[in-house]
């Protein structure tokens, strides 16, 4: 973080800014502040009442890699004023329990960023990292950051070493299946297995080592199966709960609802048998990846979208 003079001193230029949108210029809306380590808890607690989100970076996952590249941080620094916002919040919710008109506080929590990429910390290393925190702190978002080599320090990857642009999407989407799909870091990796799959998504990765899951009946499995199927997106798996209830589904269905055949056909029983049952995880694999319309079909642009 870039510090004038010291963190109090950053942290309240901070605040009155925000202050100023809020009461002279009537802002209303969104407005994220970053949260300086070592400022007090005071100008903490008053950021708090101006900006919806306040985030404070942790920079390197680990802090071994913080101690490799920045020995002069401390992690304690970051966490703890994680720890006094996460006790806000939850005295704020409490209060407006009882107070009704009661000045919100962080509207939309805490978050923090990692950089991921510039240390050897594996996908396993930094999923795990990041769930402690949203277990811990109570965070909104984790977000991953890609290092870009900008320097010839012997400690970082060199000039010229690719962005790991793939690497951050991966670990986008492996954080949103953790978040919003009933996954855990232990479903998607393993001591043995520490790095995601670049090839394809966390979902499809997950499904192709548990065969013994599928196939799965569109017309009788619940919500938390459908969505654990690749292919079928939260939103698809409400409807497909809805529109069962009055008919039984085929493939058809399936086709006007946007479903993505061409993935999700190798996971479910529908209104026929299940034609592709002795295939084998890498022949499934193969055959997707090979789609003529997949989005897994390399090469891998530098930039890929996240959903």
């Amino acid at each position: 973080s870039g510090i004038f003079k010291n963190a109090d001193y950053t942290m309240e230029r901070l605040v009155k800014i925000a202050q100023k949108l809020r009461t002279e210029h009537r802002f209303n809306g969104y407005i994220h502040l970053k949260a300086i380590p070592g400022a007090s808890e005071d100008l903490l607690h008053e950021a708090g009442l101006y900006a919806d989100r306040l985030s404070m970076n942790i920079e390197m996952p680990t802090k071994e890699g913080l101690a490799l590249l920045a020995p002069d941080k401390k992690r304690e620094d970051m966490v703890q004023p994680m720890k006094y916002l996460r006790k806000a919040i939850i005295e704020n919710e409490d209060r407006k329990q009882t107070v009704s008109k009661s000045r919100l506080f962080l509207p939309a929590g805490q978050s923090t960023q990692m950089v991921v990429g510039a240390t050897k910390e594996t996908d396993l290393d930094v999923l795990g990292i990041a769930t402690a925190f949203y277990k811990k702190m109570k965070l909104k978002r984790v977000y991953y950051s890609g290092y870009v080599p900008v320097s010839n320090d012997n400690r970082l990857p060199a000039i010229g070493t690719p962005v790991p642009f793939i690497r951050e999407n991966r670990l986008y989407q492996a954080d949103w299946l953790m978040r919003f799909y009933g996954f855990n870091v232990g479903d998607l990796l393993s001591p043995s297995a520490p790095q995601l799959d670049m090839e394809i998504d966390p979902k499809l990765s997950w499904a192709l080592k548990n065969m013994h899951v599928f196939p799965v009946d569109i017309n009788i499995a619940d919500y938390q199966l459908l969505i654990k199927v690749p292919g079928l997106g939260l939103e698809s798996a409400r409807k497909i709960c809805q529109a069962r209830r009055f008919n039984r589904l085929n493939w058809e269905h399936l086709k006007k609802m946007g479903v993505m055949i061409n993935k999700v056909r190798y996971f479910l029983i529908c209104d026929k048998d299940f034609e592709r049952k002795d295939l084998q995880p890498e022949q499934i694999r193969s055959f997707i990846l090979n789609g003529g319309a997949s989005k897994y079909k390399a090469n891998f642009s530098s930039q890929l979208q996240l959903f």
